[in-house]
């Protein structure tokens, strides 16, 4: 067969079998975007992966003997297949003794790293060194080595599939090192985590042998970025070795400990969830936050809240989602997840796009786009200063928008960014936004890279729904609510329950924009007062899976729900109640109170009255009858 072929091959197995993309690819220990790109003829595999393809499908033969003979006619009836399933490893390391000697493929079997077991690895981590690290800057130093430890265990497995196509560990490392494309990231001998965790002895070469072992780890990560382009920039941005003042940042001790712990567990293929890396930042960035509550400098969104998002705008395939403040790259990644668990098979995978100002997150991003092999193009800088994703002088367009911008921001100086905008994103959406806060600023930025067809779901400040509305005078935010309202753009506004995120207590709002909506819904905004739709947690509050679907379906229906959701039309939001989009203004979660005459009170409280009075005598007489002194 030649690679030609493999389109018309991979979608008679998947038919045969009735299997997903993604099931597929978990058969072939590939991501389901990878089956996906060859199946359209996007790119295609090297000779090496064709031979396991040619196996998986020979292992079938009762199944699929039509299929071997149209595309392997050569193979023999009595050929012996030989599967492509990775053998079970062990969740341990093995010990020094034997770490050098014992083949890949007859470690011990394992079960998949738990979200708890995994949550206590990383704290554990955290806490090893945090002691000489201060507390935003602990993940930095754990990450990155957490990346690593997943990219070499995963080296290991493939390594271990390849010795079924080569014959041995020693012949499928000789291939590796001749064709780095057998493997999806190449690891140079010197970054594979045996060296690095000193379990394994490593000859340096001219006896350029590290000094410390802050000077070995950060040799390593460079070598891992230097062989795989697209990890350039990403990992290879913290130097374990950095001395100030004549002190290192972090002594050899702590990162031999962090180092020791991490290697308490496998990271491989089937020792974790394929999302591990960014559950781990998230979980990390979460802790961060409980430490350190309102001085915490990153806005997290809770992963629930993200889900939410995504079941809302429901991403269709091939469309191209922007996140300007991406953070971590969380929300981006929660739409494709969303459109490949609606979907199963993804012809078309959306084309993800970030903007982001901080270092570590940016990299943690490009870090969530690799690790998911994603299409996503991240870039670092000041989306509303200089936002990069332009086309022919003006901004870039999008289908969909998803973003968490830090809510309120006072740093931006209305004259410098607003009145001079070359790309005119404010002046005609409704005005400038004050210099206290840069919420509807956000909202502006956003319309200005929808297509005419997009829509978009921002997470605010519940204050940015109502500030202005019912005060004599003008008022900047609320002219910039007008013209959204005015331009039927809004279609959706949700508040959230209180206690969700991790940097505030404020409930916080989801606004939905919509430039193309319904006929039905046209001139109207759909308000939901989600406030009671929580479960409580520790430190914060969550949203369960009932209570995203139950979201996400009422803004799908746009159906009147009392107590919770209400489709109003946009006069009675605009001068009836002079712009105000907070739902709670439209939205009573409580029941409506109860007025009784004052006469009917007095006359119950006697009845109490007189019954406590009986009562009581009643208690005398038992007591006193017992020889007790009743008082």
């Amino acid at each position: 067969m030649n690679k030609k072929e493999l389109p018309k091959l991979l979608k008679a197995i998947r038919d045969r079998l009735e299997l997903r993309q993604a099931d597929l690819a978990r058969e072939l220990h590939v991501s389901y975007p990878t089956i996906n790109r060859w199946e359209n003829g996007k790119t295609k595999p090297t000779t090496a992966v064709l031979n396991l393809i040619r196996h998986f499908v020979l292992s079938k033969r009762n199944e699929c003997a039509d299929i071997i003979a149209d595309f392997f006619p050569e193979a023999e009836p009595g050929d012996e297949p030989i599967s492509v399933r990775r053998p079970p490893m062990t969740l341990e390391e093995p010990d020094e003794e034997t770490a050098s000697d014992e083949p890949l493929h007859l470690r011990r079997p394992i079960a998949m790293l738990d979200l708890k077991s995994m949550e206590a690895l990383l704290w554990q981590a955290a806490c090893s060194i945090r002691g000489e690290k201060d507390a935003p800057k602990f993940k930095d130093y754990i990450l990155p080595l957490i990346f690593v430890k997943r990219l070499s265990d995963v080296f290991e497995d493939e390594i271990t599939r390849l010795i079924k196509t080569f014959g041995n560990e020693v012949m499928a490392l000789e291939n590796v090192e001749a064709d780095h494309s057998l493997v999806r990231f190449y690891i140079p001998a010197e970054a594979r985590w045996p060296v690095i965790s000193g379990r394994k002895k490593h000859t340096w070469p001219g006896g350029r042998a590290p000094k410390t072992l802050g000077e070995q780890v950060t040799s390593a990560i460079r070598a891992v970025a230097k062989a795989n382009e697209s990890l350039q920039g990403v990992i290879d941005i913290v130097d374990y070795n950095e001395t100030r003042n004549g002190e290192r940042e972090l002594s050899d001790n702590a990162l031999a400990r962090l180092i020791e712990i991490l290697s308490k567990h496998r990271l491989g293929l089937n020792d974790v969830e394929p999302d591990f890396l960014g559950r781990a930042y998230e979980y990390l960035l979460r802790k961060f936050a409980e430490g350190q509550g309102q001085s915490a400098g990153e806005f997290f969104t809770p992963r629930e809240v993200g889900r939410l998002i995504a079941k809302i705008l429901r991403p269709k395939q091939g469309e191209e989602a922007y996140d300007p403040c991406c953070g971590s790259g969380g929300l981006l990644v929660k739409c494709e997840l969303d459109l490949a668990e609606r979907e199963g098979r993804v012809a078309k995978p959306l084309k993800l796009y970030g903007q982001e100002l901080t270092g570590a997150s940016f990299a943690i991003a490009r870090m969530n786009m690799v690790i998911h092999d994603m299409e996503g193009e991240i870039v670092r800088g000041n989306t509303m200063t200089n936002p990069k994703f332009r086309e022919g002088g003006r901004l870039k367009r999008f289908d969909i928008v998803v973003t968490n911008p830090m809510w309120n921001q006072d740093n931006f100086s209305p004259e410098e960014t607003y009145e001079k905008d070359p790309l005119d994103r404010f002046s005609g959406r409704g005005g400038f936004a004050p210099r206290q806060s840069a919420d509807w600023a956000w909202l502006q930025h956003i319309h200005a890279s929808l297509k005419d067809t997009g829509r978009a779901a921002i997470v605010l400040d519940t204050g940015a729904a109502s500030r202005g509305s019912g005060s004599q005078g003008d008022n900047k935010e609320k002219a910039i609510r007008k013209w959204f309202i005015q331009k039927d753009l809004v279609e959706a506004v949700i508040l959230l329950p209180d206690n969700l995120f991790y940097n505030t207590t404020a409930a916080g709002i989801i606004v939905v924009l919509n430039n193309a909506k319904p006929k039905e819904r046209m001139s109207k905004v759909l308000m939901i007062n989600a406030g009671a739709e929580f479960e409580k947690g520790r430190p914060k509050n969550f949203l369960t899976e009932a209570a995203i679907d139950k979201i996400a379906a009422a803004v799908r229906t746009g159906k009147d729900a009392e107590r919770f959701a209400k489709l109003l039309p946009a006069e009675k939001i605009g001068d009836k109640n002079d712009f105000n989009l907070s739902p709670a203004r439209y939205i009573e979660t409580t029941g409506a109170t109860e007025h009784r005459d004052i006469q009917d009170i007095l006359a119950d409280l006697a009845k109490l009255k007189g019954t406590a009075s009986r009562q009581d005598k009643e208690l005398e007489e038992i007591f006193t009858g017992l020889g007790y002194e009743y008082s």
